[in-house]
């Protein structure tokens, strides 16, 4: 029995037909905490100015819900208790993050190097724009009502079971968008 034969010009149509749904990319939602790369840092250090963190006062529908997991080999650091501190990005904050924590993304650095760097980062004062909370006791926080925009989380982690241990400052970048509640692991 013989195939049907297609006529040129229908076979040439199906055939492109094919070729663009073959490599046309599957996009679907994008992942938890992924966005737009923050803003490159600009040459030289760009002031702080009030009117970058104004997107910030806006009321949102987003919710930051966070976790702090982290390790260093078989000791596990807490937040329970410390102050959890969300920094709007702004092209002064991210050149701020980089001079603090060598990254615009993430970082579990020293507390005590963060600190020994602050003469280096940009100054200015984001305290009006940066929203705070706790971590509770099961090393979790959450910021809710924020409006679409990256963000830095940031907070201050010790060994569990050696008050005496040094700290770790934590920081990672959060982007979020369109009312959703973006899980954070630190």
């Amino acid at each position: 029995m013989n195939a049907p034969r297609l006529s040129r010009p229908l076979a040439g149509a199906l055939a492109t037909a094919f070729l663009v749904t073959a490599c046309a990319p599957s996009l679907g939602p994008p992942p938890p905490g992924a966005g737009p790369p923050p803003p490159p840092p600009p040459a030289g250090s760009p002031t702080f100015s009030a009117p970058d963190f104004a997107w910030s006062q806006r009321a949102g529908a987003n919710i930051i819900a966070g976790k702090v997991a982290y390790r260093r080999g078989v000791i596990r650091y807490t937040c329970a208790g410390a102050a959890v501190v969300l920094t709007p990005e702004t092209a002064w904050s991210a050149r701020r993050m980089a001079a603090l924590y060598g990254s615009t993304d993430r970082a579990a650095l020293p507390a005590d190097e963060v600190r020994a760097r602050t003469p280096s980062a940009p100054p200015g004062d984001a305290g009006p724009y940066v929203k705070r909370t706790t971590c509770d006791d099961a090393d979790q926080f959450a910021f809710g009502g924020l409006p679409d925009g990256g963000w830095y989380a940031i907070t201050i982690a010790r060994p569990v079971g050696d008050p005496d241990g040094a700290t770790v400052a934590l920081m990672r970048r959060v982007y979020v968008r369109g009312g959703r509640t973006v899980p954070v692991t630190m």
